[in-house]
């Protein structure tokens, strides 16, 4: 099976590249800069530079594949959602055209709604373009990863996180490299077909204040969070520079996922994946908090 990676260095990628080499297989990746994948992988993998946002260029480099784990990339454009669109054109076109068998995509946690969640609305309008091309599709619906945390370094190190939902409202927390090793299970497994919906929820739903209780163990260092209003978190993401209709759409992730949201799938045996934050905080986080860059 001749199976194509996109987004190969990112925190799911280089896990499930790395995933499918051990499970014997050639994956063909597709990073945008090839330099930066990791040395030891390179001989292990066909890399094909490729920018996701090119048609001409997803389609070229994913000819003879048989099944495709797609992501859409990132952005910090003033149009994250017209990004993706763009990015979703392209493997629309990449799926019919090369005929592609599988596609295993990397959602989220609130695609369900469709609209009216922010930047997660751009993974819905994927999902359902996928699903329009007819082709088998696994649309992984993951929880929040632990990796966010890496984005707030300073404020960590500050000892005091700000957030914007209530700190007692639970939500999935999830480990990356667990989003890798299901991914890698669907892209080899042949006991699915058609439309499917995994969710990968981590191992517990947690709150914000169980977050803070967590990273404060694991790091050594009291950790509290805070629960700021809307407006004062619009502040500060304009101070950073964001233009505002990149501020609404991360906004939007939150205040979308904040009222009265259930998520579609509830946690089971086959929604729970393994590795604690705890885990995830003592192996990777806290090295990273007491080392200033």
């Amino acid at each position: 099976m001749r199976i194509a990676v996109t987004t190969p260095t990112g925190n799911v990628g280089r896990h499930l590249v790395a995933a499918l080499v051990r499970a014997g297989a050639r994956p063909r990746v597709l990073p945008r800069d090839p330099g930066r994948l990791a040395p030891e992988i390179r001989d292990e993998v066909d890399a094909v530079p490729v920018d996701q946002y090119d048609a001409d260029a997803v389609v070229a480099a994913t000819r003879d594949v048989d099944a495709l784990f797609w992501v859409d990339p990132t952005t910090d454009s003033a149009d994250p959602l017209a990004d993706c669109a763009r990015a979703t054109s392209a493997v629309v076109r990449a799926v019919t055209e090369n005929r592609i068998g599988r596609v295993v995509f990397q959602s989220s946690v609130g695609a369900e709604k469709r609209h009216g969640a922010g930047e997660i609305d751009g993974l819905a309008h994927t999902e359902t373009a996928l699903d329009g091309t007819g082709v088998d599709v696994t649309h992984l619906r993951c929880g929040y990863f632990f990796t966010n945390l890496e984005l707030q370094l300073d404020a960590l190190r500050a000892g005091t996180l700000q957030v914007i939902l209530p700190l007692d409202q639970p939500m999935a927390w999830v480990a990356p490299r667990d989003i890798a090793e299901v991914a890698a299970a669907r892209l080899l497994s042949p006991a699915w077909s058609g439309r499917c919906v995994q969710a990968v929820h981590g191992p517990a739903d947690l709150t914000w204040r169980q977050v803070g209780a967590i990273l404060t163990a694991a790091t050594g260092r009291p950790i509290s969070v805070e629960r700021i209003t809307d407006d004062a978190m619009r502040a500060q993401l304009q101070r950073a520079g964001m233009p505002d209709s990149l501020v609404e759409a991360v906004l939007g992730m939150s205040t979308g996922l904040r009222e009265n949201f259930v998520p579609e799938q509830r946690r089971t045996l086959r929604t729970t994946t393994p590795t604690t934050l705890a885990a995830w905080a003592y192996d990777h986080l806290r090295h990273r908090i007491d080392n200033a860059s």
